[in-house]
């Protein structure tokens, strides 16, 4: 609906993960890098955890979207409190394994035999274990020993475990400590950073090929930083709603009003979880630039934002006001 009043190609902001609309930020460029680093190495496990929302499906999809040409058999599998011999008998059928074949010894022969294959034709075989948090203490053993399967020395599988954060508790638990030694890579996605949310948003709106309508205050997104906690699946939720609201109600302009009437009616619908606000939050200026896309690029390959001299002079006089006041409330 607002994409088609703005003349978006699509919505930018979609709560389902879309990794074509990735932002490399910081924490993501790294945990894509070890992501990278380990698969080259081609044994063990590697570990990537986050809050929910945070991008760990998407970072997923844009791995899978890398290794399409490196010939390699990749196994998607999303857990939901498995024991060892369902995890087994899912992974076997994810390698290709007939369902008909129950036997815990013939699936593990079944499955030996095609990681076989696969080393012969050269071609690797990729175990990828999403929400890896939900596993029991024997299912966990049941993919280390998995990864036993070799040939001159040669792991057959490598695994990598996508996790919320209590994954790392279970893997830094006392019996599990063959697994943690198997991991040769760990990264942490973490929520976004204000500098980054803003570059998020804008990087989200350009692949969707906005031309500055709506026209963006500085003082957006500030607030959105705070009301989202920097997570991108709130964002994408706060961010798909001011759209809404800018096309319900024919605005060229978006601003701090706006994203006020906005988290209030999250608020209204209970689907608002992050920071509370005072109405000090929404006492600021609203401050328009220009639009270029040059000046709003930063973010999606990796480079910085550049704006012009009086937009960070009104950003940085924004963030001055804003602090001023919540020290007042204090």
């Amino acid at each position: 609906m607002y994409d088609r009043h703005y003349g978006l190609t699509q919505e930018p902001f979609r709560l389902s993960p879309d990794h074509h609309f990735a932002y490399q930020h910081r924490a993501y460029k790294k945990a894509r890098a070890y992501m990278a680093y380990a698969f080259m190495r081609a044994e063990g496990f590697v570990m990537v955890t986050g809050r929910p929302g945070t991008g760990k499906t998407t970072l997923v999809g844009a791995l899978v979207d890398d290794l399409a040409s490196e010939r390699a058999h990749i196994a998607n599998l999303v857990c939901s409190q498995l024991q060892a011999d369902d995890l087994l008998s899912m992974v076997a059928h994810e390698f290709g394994v007939d369902l008909s074949i129950t036997s815990k010894g013939q699936q593990l022969q079944h499955l030996t035999r095609y990681l076989q294959k696969l080393h012969r034709e050269d071609r690797r075989a990729l175990l990828i274990v999403d929400e890896a948090q939900d596993l029991s203490v024997t299912a966990m053993e049941e993919l280390r020993l998995l990864t036993n399967i070799q040939v001159a020395g040669r792991p057959l599988l490598q695994i990598f475990l996508l996790g919320q954060p209590e994954l790392r508790e279970l893997i830094l638990r006392p019996e599990m400590e063959q697994v943690h030694q198997r991991i040769v890579a760990a990264s942490h996605l973490r929520p976004l950073e204000d500098d980054e949310t803003e570059q998020y948003i804008r990087h989200r709106l350009l692949a969707a090929s906005w031309q500055g309508n709506p026209a963006l205050s500085n003082a957006v997104f500030p607030l959105i930083f705070k009301f989202s906690e920097g997570v991108p699946r709130r964002i994408n939720l706060i961010c798909s709603r001011l759209l809404l609201h800018g096309s319900v109600e024919d605005l060229t302009k978006l601003g701090a009003g706006d994203v006020r009437a906005v988290v209030e009616e999250l608020q209204m619908e209970n689907l608002a979880a992050g920071s509370q606000f005072s109405d000090a939050d929404f006492d600021v200026e609203d401050v328009y630039e220009d639009f270029s896309p040059d000046s709003t690029a930063g973010g999606g390959a990796g480079g910085d934002p550049s704006h012009t001299e009086a937009g960070e002079e009104s950003r940085a006089a924004l963030w001055r006001r804003r602090a001023r006041r919540q020290r007042s409330a204090e």
